[in-house]
């Protein structure tokens, strides 16, 4: 379910670290949440930096970056881990494209597991599926 979402202007990021962002991201994603990485999918996602302003100026104006994030999570997850995602991001946008700090902005998106779909089935479905899996598999005499 972990998604995420970099939004960058167009032509502060090479190929090199694009690829870096998506699967560093992918990475800490994976461990911060404890979940499969097969599960996490991050996005890059360029702007026209004259279709958008930070501290008031336009970017293609100004030279200031405006990266913004959005990581999407399952309600109910623990308010460290959020807090760990946000730092984590914004660690990357800072270490990777060299932004600015003060101009990174994330938000954590919380849904519930009944208004998420994979593979066509609610979130909330597919875990008691997993759940239910799980317990008949410590019950029975095989791995």
């Amino acid at each position: 379910m972990p998604v995420a979402h970099f939004h960058v202007p167009q032509g502060i990021a090479d190929d090199h670290q694009k690829r870096s962002l998506l699967i560093q991201s992918s990475k800490s994603y994976s461990a911060i949440l404890q979940s499969p990485i097969e599960r996490v999918r991050t996005f890059f996602v360029e702007y026209d930096p004259k279709s958008v302003a930070a501290a008031g100026e336009i970017v293609a104006e100004s030279g200031l970056s405006a990266t913004y994030f959005t990581a999407i999570v399952l309600a109910g997850r623990p308010v460290a881990q959020r807090r760990e995602l946000l730092a984590a991001f914004t660690d990357l946008l800072v270490d990777i494209l060299e932004v600015e700090r003060t101009l990174v902005r994330g938000q954590i998106i919380e849904v519930s597991p009944e208004n998420w779909g994979i593979a066509g089935i609610p979130a909330s479905a597919m875990r008691s599926a997993e759940i239910s899996e799980r317990e008949a598999r410590a019950n029975s005499n095989y791995p």
